[in-house]
Formats: structure tokens, sequence, C-alpha cells
């Protein structure tokens, strides 16, 4: 059996991740390949009571410490009910949002150590990463613009943090693809869709699967 591949979609608030993870979905069973599209925090029942904890919950929020805690948790689900056995039987991931997030948005805003959060995904998920993580980098002019566009009536409780917050997240996601160029793929999402769709679409070429 050929073995899954998993692959990750990373960015800021207004990246377009989901919209480019469903068209390379679409892309990759046109080739004949079972695909598993999901996303973070969710993906399983329990991972998606912990998402409307997280993003949607009366109250004031959590704090970082927590945050890291319960979006560990709900990746722990996530890996051991849905990705693992997806991979087993042969299937592609294509994940919106994974580990990554967290060590941007908990680490590089909210503090947190790298090697914290880092710990927490070796204890919950046994460390299991992407085969390739692509980060689509957008401008905070267009970032802020998509959001306005998908959310008019205001994000959730993480993406309505201020933009130093978000500054600093973006800040940490380029630093992780540049200390992993082997497992990272740096994508400029600021111009059309039809552009970084082939942009995404190249990044995955060295893995996909010879066609007869």
């Amino acid at each position: 059996m050929t073995p899954g591949r998993f692959i990750a979609l990373e960015g800021g608030e207004g990246a377009g991740k989901s919209t480019q993870a469903r068209l390379l979905a679409d892309a990759l069973r046109a080739r004949g390949l079972e695909v598993v599209t999901t996303r973070e925090p969710g993906g399983t029942p329990g991972a998606e009571a912990i998402r409307a904890l997280l993003l949607h919950g009366e109250g004031e929020g959590w704090n970082p410490r927590a945050e890291a805690l319960l979006f560990a948790a709900a990746r722990s689900d996530h890996v051991e009910k849905l990705i693992r056995p997806a991979l087993t039987r042969g299937a592609w991931i294509v994940c919106d949002r994974f580990l990554d997030s967290s060590r941007a948005y908990q680490g590089g805003g909210g503090g947190l150590s790298d090697e914290d959060i880092r710990e927490l995904h070796r204890i919950g998920s046994t460390g299991l990463l992407p085969d390739l993580t692509i980060l689509l980098e957008v401008s905070p002019i267009v970032a802020a613009e998509r959001v306005s566009r998908r959310d008019p009536e205001g994000t959730d409780r993480i993406g309505s943090r201020d933009a130093a917050y978000h500054a600093r997240v973006a800040a940490a996601f380029v630093r992780y693809a540049d200390e992993e160029p082997g497992r990272f793929v740096r994508i400029n999402g600021d111009g059309r869709l039809e552009e970084t769709q082939a942009r995404v679409f190249e990044a995955i070429g060295r893995l996909l699967p010879d066609v007869p």
C-alpha cells in the first residue's frame, strides 16, 4: 500500500488557507487520490467542541498556557481518531492549520516557549509533523480586507486580537519556516487566487506519485 501524505496549510488571518486547502484537495482527487480535508482546532467531534470553547466560548477567554493545553488536547484527539487512521490506509490529509499555528499563536503571539509547545505535542500527538507545510503569506492590508469580507460582523476571539499580536504571529511563522526549509514552503498569497493555487500545487509536486 502506498503511504498517505500529510500537508498542512499555515498562515495568519486572511491568508486564504481554507480556500487553498479546498482547491488543493479537489486537484488531488482529480488525480484519483483519496483526500481527507480537515482543520485545527477541529476535525473530530471532541476537537470541534474544544474549538467552540477556544474561539467562541463565553467569558474573557483563556491565558496562553490554557490555550496551548486546549489546542494540544484537540490535536491529540484529531491525530488519534482521524489523521493517523487516514494516513495508515494511504489517504492524503490536507489540513487547515496544525502544530505550527500553536507555535506561532501561543508561542510567538502569546509568549510561551517553543520547547514547551513542542513538548505538549510530543505527549499528545507523539510528535507527528506534516510531510509538507505550506506557509501562505499576505500583506497586512490584504489580510484585513479579506477578513472584513469574510467576517463582516467580526472575527473570532483569537482573530480579533490587536495588530501587534498578529505581527508577532507572522514573524514567528517566518522564523519557523526559515529554520525548517525542508518541511516548509513559503508562498506569497497576495495575488490572484489562481496564481496562488498554481504555486501551492507546484510546491507539492515532489510528493505526488507518478501517474501512468
